[in-house]
């Protein structure tokens, strides 16, 4: 039996029929782990120990009545559980990016899935550009002047904050819209960061694929549509999960990234592809995995605490 520590968004408000954590407690607690959650604002670092302040949890399939919490305890995150699942949602921001610099402190004694180190080093629209060839062409840039060139370079394009999530911000721009300086304008008054600019794809219409991967390897996708008129799929703004088979040329993405993947510690990644290309690498987060269970009988949150349970007893 392991000890499990999961750092989330308060469990009373997940989505039991969604939610890709739920999964992965409901498959943890059938498996006899014992789990514990806690938000990352306690984390607490103190002469070289991470401490935590963390609930017990019992989780059940019950609608308005799904959980269960114990009695607040102080966790030493090396020494009282095994693993951690970092599973709060983006936004990937200065807070979340020191969580990970916390939990790096007791990883590996400790497994943290994903990786805390490689999570804060593979931003989602960042990782991508490492696999020249699978992405479409994609601009990064803070550069007004650059992200204008693009734009009239590659026509249709969809801009987008570098570290948005869940399809926040994006915007599609026609060819000669003369709106994207002042979008840029608009983004730069609250934030330095960057900003990414993508030819626009198309086969969007028909669907953003989302392929999960359990330790490098591919196990199934789900399909998700956007609503008419949309270029944002994502099923928090209104895209619709479809079943969906893996294509030759998403085997042949999974392939070229998965080496990678594996080798950086990232056990459960979620990719987005559109039509032939990579557009995303998702390893904060990622969902799916209930849609996929629904619609394939693939568990992948089984198949992840396969390999975690491994690694536990090596």
């Amino acid at each position: 039996m392991l000890r499990v520590a999961i750092q989330m968004d308060p469990v009373e408000a997940v989505n039991i029929e969604s939610d890709t954590t739920w999964l992965m407690m409901t498959t943890a607690q059938d498996r006899g782990h014992s789990q514990l959650v806690y938000d990352f604002r306690t984390l607490a670092l103190e002469d070289g120990r991470l401490f935590c302040r963390a609930r017990p949890v019992t989780v059940r399939q019950t609608p308005g009545d799904h959980v269960t919490l114990g009695e607040e305890v102080k966790l030493d995150l090396a020494e009282d559980v095994d693993v951690i699942l970092m599973r709060q949602d983006p936004p990937f921001d200065m807070a979340y990016v020191t969580a990970t610099y916390l939990l790096e402190t007791v990883h590996p004694k400790t497994l943290v899935v994903n990786d805390p180190a490689e999570v804060r080093s593979a931003p989602e629209k960042l990782l991508v550009t490492q696999f020249p060839g699978l992405t479409p062409p994609t601009l990064i840039s803070a550069d007004p002047v650059a992200l204008v060139d693009f734009h009239e370079r590659h026509g249709d394009v969809v801009l987008k904050p570098l570290h948005g999530a869940a399809g926040s911000g994006v915007v599609k721009l026609k060819a000669g819209d003369p709106n994207l300086e002042a979008l840029v304008e608009i983004h730069m008054t609250g934030s330095r960061d960057p900003l990414v600019i993508q030819k626009f794809i198309p086969a969007v219409s028909k669907g953003d694929k989302r392929i999960i991967l359990i330790d490098g390897e591919p196990v199934g996708a789900i399909n998700r549509i956007p609503a008419k008129d949309q270029v944002r799929s994502n099923l928090r703004v209104g895209g619709t999960a479809a079943p969906v088979e893996l294509t030759d040329r998403d085997r042949e993405i999974c392939a070229a990234i998965g080496p990678t993947l594996k080798a950086r510690g990232l056990i459960f990644v979620g990719i987005d592809v559109i039509g032939d290309y990579l557009t995303e690498i998702n390893v904060t987060s990622p969902t799916g995995a209930q849609q996929l269970k629904r619609f394939t009988g693939v568990d992948a949150a089984a198949l992840m605490w396969d390999v975690i349970e491994k690694k536990r007893s090596a």
